[in-house]
């Protein structure tokens, strides 16, 4: 598998979560500009590589922007160094030379079967791989991305963050072909961790527990709330998981005019809709949908996979 992260408080507990797992084998680790600048979002990828012991998985720098508008870094949420403003020690790693759609390319070309791709971050790098390289489109074996929603968003009324801050990237990815499962608003917020289990987090000797834990108590002091949820970590523990979360296959479409609706994941609930021709109504692709999740149990094994060492 591989992640695409904008690192980010949420996408940190993903990526700890998919390295500690067993079950995961994590290829590489490509980095774009969302909740951060990419730079910043390299860094913060590096320092959670040191915090999980991780070995030399190979991360790479990305997009420095969407492919139509300038960046919109979330600092308001994620802190002015996207990782909660810790003050972290700055990691000896260093990312690989080339740029993050090439490594995304090598590592498709040279799989010996399909791969799975998390993008956990604006799809900016996802959407210049499908454009560039759609000979390596059959070596994904299913993209599972955080963002989207069929109801409400967050960045607006309309839309989810990660959609928003590249709507062209998404459409590009979501009519792409691959098959896709979407996990978005509609259950993101359902995995959450309590403040006892967050403490335990903190008091641990893990390094990776302990970072863990000091990222949420940042999202509880900054939200003012009793639990934290996962966030992007819950789309991971999905991925372990995929019991766990109920989809419905629809056609989506990325809203990329509305003036106050851009971004927004038109998700088309209606009876029959996957056998309407939509030609004319432009394209739209079919995406497994996730409507409802077992949150306590993806947050229970967020929590067992953090404690294996």
């Amino acid at each position: 598998m591989v992640l695409d992260v904008d690192t980010g408080v949420d996408d940190a507990l993903a990526i700890l979560l998919a390295l500690r797992s067993p079950a995961m084998d994590v290829r590489a680790i490509t980095c774009v500009a969302g909740n951060a600048d990419v730079d910043q979002v390299v860094a913060n990828t590096l320092r959670v590589l040191d915090a999980a012991s991780a070995p030399d998985i190979p991360v790479a720098r990305g997009m420095t922007r969407p492919l139509v508008e300038p960046p919109r870094p979330a600092r308001h949420v994620h802190g002015e160094d996207g990782m909660g403003d810790l003050g972290l020690p700055r990691s000896q790693r260093s990312p690989v030379g080339i740029h993050a759609v090439e490594l995304l390319r090598t590592t498709l070309a040279s799989a010996t079967e399909p791969i799975t791709l998390i993008p956990l971050a604006p799809l900016t790098n996802i959407a210049v791989l499908v454009r560039t390289y759609p000979e390596l489109l059959d070596r994904i074996d299913r993209i599972v991305l955080m963002g989207g929603a069929a109801a409400v968003g967050n960045a607006t009324a309309a839309a989810e963050f990660n959609v928003w801050h590249d709507p062209e990237a998404a459409a590009i990815v979501l009519d792409s072909g691959v098959p896709t499962t979407m996990y978005g608003l509609d259950v993101f917020y359902e995995p959450v961790v309590p403040v006892a289990d967050v403490q335990a987090l903190v008091s641990a000797a893990d390094p990776a527990r302990q970072l863990a834990g000091r990222l949420m108590q940042h999202q509880l002091a900054r939200f003012g709330a009793a639990t934290v949820t996962l966030g992007d970590a819950g789309a991971v523990a999905a991925v372990l998981r995929p019991d766990l979360l109920w989809t419905a296959r629809h056609p989506v479409r990325v809203e990329l005019a509305g003036t106050w609706t851009r971004g927004r994941t038109v998700v088309d609930q209606r009876p029959r809709a996957i056998d309407l021709d939509h030609d004319e109504l432009g394209s739209g692709g079919l995406v497994d949908v996730a409507l409802r999740v077992d949150g306590p149990a993806l947050a229970a094994l967020f929590l067992e996979v953090l404690r294996t060492r």
